[in-house]
């Protein structure tokens, strides 16, 4: 058996993987600032709040809306994508 020191080399991602993981990170990030608007995150008096809940909810929210932009989100991410294929599709075809 053969054992090698170093892995082999991983495919690099597509143009339109790379399109799609932009596209969700910046669902994530549009509805990271959406659910702090809201009030998600901030430190209930009921819970006993503390300076380490009020440290941490930034935290607690953002991976809360990267789940959910992975998980389809609120359709944003589709969107972008799809308009980033459409520019790049006619930058391509305009070279």
């Amino acid at each position: 058996m053969k054992i090698s020191a170093t892995p082999p080399p991983a495919q690099a991602p597509t143009t339109a993987e790379r399109m799609q993981s932009a596209a969700v990170e910046l669902e994530a990030a549009f509805l990271t600032v959406m659910l702090k608007s809201a009030g998600l995150g901030k430190a209930r008096q009921s819970l006993g709040g503390g300076a380490g809940e009020d440290q941490f909810s930034s935290f607690l929210v953002q991976q809360q809306a990267q789940q959910l932009a992975k998980s389809g989100g609120v359709g944003l991410s589709e969107i972008l994508f799809q308009s980033l294929m459409e520019k790049a599709d006619a930058d391509q075809t305009r070279n």
